[in-house]
């Protein structure tokens, strides 16, 4: 019996092994870099109807273009939430 179970796990063990590669596959189309999950989560929160929808900037040139303009200061908001 130890050795059915020990060959049961082995079994196991080598199909997820074997099915790890095959996975990580469709994850990604052929030939396609897989995206950096940072970079993702960055685009999904630009898209955010707060961002796109609130006359926020994320170009600083521009701002202080803006601000030089009409006078008024910059409220700026930084975060490293999305930088390595």
């Amino acid at each position: 019996m130890k050795g059915t179970f020990l060959s049961a796990a082995a079994a196991g063990f080598l199909a997820a092994a074997l099915a790890a590669p095959a996975l990580a596959q469709e994850a990604a189309p052929a030939g396609a870099p897989a995206k950096d999950p940072l970079q993702v989560k960055y685009e999904e929160k630009l898209a955010e109807p707060w961002f796109k929808d609130g006359g926020w900037t994320d170009d600083y040139d521009a701002a202080r273009a803006k601000s030089k303009e009409t006078g008024k200061g910059i409220f700026a908001y930084f975060s490293r939430s999305y930088s390595p």
